[in-house]
């Protein structure tokens, strides 16, 4: 079982992921013009949380998520309306790709510093999006390591340059990046460290 499958159970009961989720949801309808009829993907969509706030502005919601758990626990959450917008895919997008028809907006939330390969993933990505389609993601601005500790195997944040500079590369444009929270966390008995979160916007 992976250290996400562990944690499902309570992973909406922690008050910073629903803040920094409301925070995310809330610069992202900010930054981009969003449409009814849009479909859209969740990458390492967990459980859900910020697609169950973002629900009400699409047409579906694909959820995507290496962990079983995880997704079982957004099912749980969803009623019988969700159930018609919504479904889950556990599908690890690192490892295989995604064939199935594009999207019009692709999200994410701290997803991004977990994943081994941003460019690869940033290729899928653009890969699985229509023509204009809008990449949204939230993640860490650069940091010392400490946000985790030191068995997890993650990239430290990210500079909004080198970002950029990769996206241009695998063909996006319009990218634009924008700080939405802060994330305090406790590093040891008596010290607290404020950890800023992007939201970064491109265009296929």
């Amino acid at each position: 079982m992976s250290e996400f499958d562990q944690k499902a159970k309570e992973w909406d009961k922690n008050q910073m992921h629903i803040e920094r989720t409301q925070a995310v949801a809330s610069q992202l309808i900010e930054m981009v013009t969003l449409t009814p009829n849009m479909k859209a993907m969740e990458f390492g969509a967990g459980t859900g949380l910020l697609s169950f706030y973002m629900k009400d502005r699409f047409e579906e919601i694909t959820l995507m998520d290496s962990s079983l758990e995880m997704l079982k626990m957004a099912e749980q959450k969803m009623d019988q309306g969700d159930k018609m917008k919504i479904k889950t895919l556990f599908f690890d997008l690192e490892k295989e790709d995604y064939t199935g028809d594009p999207f019009d907006i692709i999200y994410s939330q701290m997803v991004l510093h977990h994943i081994g390969n941003t460019g690869a993933i940033f290729s899928k990505f653009y890969s699985m999006l229509s023509p204009g389609g809008i990449l949204a993601i939230a993640d860490l601005f650069l940091e010392d390591g400490s946000f985790h500790d030191e068995s997890v195997d993650v990239h430290p944040g990210f500079e909004p340059g080198k970002l950029t500079l990769i996206l241009e590369e695998k063909g996006f444009d319009s990218i634009n990046f924008s700080p939405c929270f802060v994330i305090r966390k406790q590093t040891d008995s008596e010290t607290f460290k404020d950890y800023p979160v992007f939201l970064l916007i491109a265009r296929r």
